[in-house]
């Protein structure tokens, strides 16, 4: 055993999660690995190495950017401009009337509309968005939660404009109503009535729409919100164990739709805890699944995830040096095993990405896949002593959280207890206080400070953008078949107050060109809308 022969830096050493870390790590201080019970070989159970047997050697990730501001043709001329520089896949970013359906003329939309994310009011918006896009080519991510049902109608129309059949689609829709409860707080209706839009999905897609991810279960943004790595894990697991049951409990057998589950992870600047955290979501993942739910089909034991690098760790001090940041997250992704991963751009703590900051990100993605080499091989790092104890700590804490999760009533009671929200808190004022006093380091910020101005080239969006994105809208309501639209509003809305599936009128209604703030408020007119307790 080695002996310490000099001081340290710290009189403790541990990851974002409170992991102590020894000096080392070796055969002393690790638990015995069964290779067989925790390992096996990539592509198969516990899938903890990979899903596939080659991995990346057959084909790399998806290479996605996330994009989408102003309207939908300067959405579409940045889409295309990525996918000429070599993006495998899109990832539509909404705005924020969108995400809570409200339409662009709405009151509660005024200084929003197209800021964060391209304004989406009708399917006129959307054949713009994808106007020379083959929609059985390209691979789409669209991150929409509370209206995910609705853009997804929206998506599906455009695919039967453009003669696709919808067996052809390929994507995901993120759809993970409940970490809006936790985090990030675009939801419309109470829980009951979302989950029942979560279920219409699964249910929809299984029959009509069977190669596309019906749900994209965050911990991105649980992560963002200040979470530790254990918590990003066992909060999405949690909540995915909601989904299946509420799945479950209409009917749905497990292999029928498990099989389209996909979960979407933080990549952030622990690496070595990272990788081991994307391994202990799929050897937890394909355990649950095997043990709780009695699935058999091997494709519903297999997390498939997308990866952001994080957000949250970007500075508006020095962004040159998010390039450094982002890169060590995307190889923490890489190694971790993702199916697909966006790069944030390096000037997005100041503004919306420009096209040469998305470019640079992208390029990032392509460096580690061709240059590299750690692309060659399947999971490189398994059998490190640090690796697989931080992956079995990682899985047994996130295991701990889940035990305590189901005691409480499951994920809706620990929600609605403020109990998550707490636990994210409570991680998020401790990291906040590391900073503070300079244990926690963060490059140009707390330490290593310059006097600078920036001269970084930053997006700036027309003022009149909002004002013509209403125009379009009122005049689509002006020349639609008003009688067809309202026909429908009312199918869906009996439809609503009954129990049958709602995405066959939802796709009814963007068809006749029903606007998603109209769609969503027929629904509020059913449901009402939810308002958060306050959580101290």
């Amino acid at each position: 055993m080695a002996t310490k022969t000099s001081a340290e830096r710290r009189e403790h050493f541990e990851t974002s999660s409170g992991i102590e870390l020894p000096t080392d790590f070796n055969p002393s201080n690790v638990d015995a690995v069964d290779y067989e019970r925790d390992l096996a070989a990539p592509g198969e159970y516990p899938y903890t190495r990979g899903i596939r047997p080659n991995m990346y050697r057959g084909r790399f990730w998806t290479m996605r950017q996330y994009a989408g501001y102003a309207t939908a043709e300067e959405s579409n001329a940045r889409y295309k401009y990525l996918l000429a520089q070599g993006t495998t896949g899109l990832s539509v970013a909404f705005d924020l009337p969108t995400q809570i359906g409200l339409d662009s003329d709405d009151p509660l939309a005024v200084g929003e509309v197209g800021k964060v994310g391209v304004a989406i009011d009708s399917l006129e918006d959307m054949l713009r968005l994808f106007d020379g896009i083959p929609l059985d080519t390209v691979s789409t991510s669209m991150t929409i939660n509370a209206t995910a049902s609705t853009l997804l109608c929206l998506y599906l129309a455009v695919a039967r404009k453009q003669s696709v059949t919808f067996d052809k689609v390929n994507g995901t829709i993120q759809n993970d109503i409940l970490k809006e409860y936790i985090a990030r707080g675009t939801y419309i209706y109470p829980p009951a009535p979302s989950l029942r839009l979560v279920t219409d999905t699964f249910a929809f897609c299984a029959r009509e729409v069977p190669n596309w991810n019906t749900i994209s279960i965050s911990g991105y943004h649980i992560r963002e919100a200040g979470s530790t790595a254990v918590q990003e894990v066992a909060f999405t697991l949690a909540d995915a164990i909601a989904y299946v049951e509420a799945a479950l409990s209409t009917g749905l057998r497990i292999d029928d739709f498990a099989p389209r589950l996909s979960f979407f992870f933080n990549a952030h600047n622990n690496l070595l805890e990272e990788i081991a955290k994307f391994r202990a979501a799929r050897r937890l993942w394909a355990r649950i699944m095997r043990e709780r739910f009695s699935a058999r089909d091997p494709r519903s034991l297999m997390l498939r995830f997308h990866t952001q690098t994080a957000g949250s760790t970007l500075t508006a001090q020095q962004p040159d040096v998010n390039v450094v940041r982002t890169t060590i997250q995307a190889l923490a992704a890489v190694l971790g095993g993702t199916q697909s991963l966006h790069t944030n751009s390096m000037d997005e703590a100041l503004a919306l990405p420009t096209e040469d900051a998305a470019r640079l990100a992208l390029r990032t993605q392509q460096v580690i896949a061709f240059e590299s080499g750690v692309a060659d091989t399947v999971d490189p790092l398994a059998g490190s002593y640090a690796i697989e104890q931080l992956t079995g700590e990682i899985e047994r804490r996130a295991r701990d959280y889940i035990e305590k999760i189901d005691t409480m009533g499951g994920m809706l009671r620990a929600i609605e207890s403020g109990y998550v929200q707490r636990e994210i808190q409570e991680a998020a004022y401790k990291y906040q206080k590391a900073v503070e006093t300079g244990d926690a380091v963060v490059v140009g910020v707390n330490r290593f400070q310059v006097e600078e101005e920036s001269d970084i080239p930053t997006l700036r969006l027309d003022a009149s953008i909002e004002q013509s994105q209403v125009e379009r809208v009122r005049a689509l309501r002006a020349r639609r078949d008003s009688e067809r639209a309202e026909t429908a509003l009312v199918r869906l809305e009996e439809a609503a107050r009954g129990t049958e599936n709602l995405l066959p009128h939802i796709l009814e209604c963007v068809e006749v060109f029903v606007t998603v703030g109209e769609i969503s408020h027929r629904l509020r007119r059913v449901w009402g809308e939810y308002h958060e307790a306050v959580t101290l």
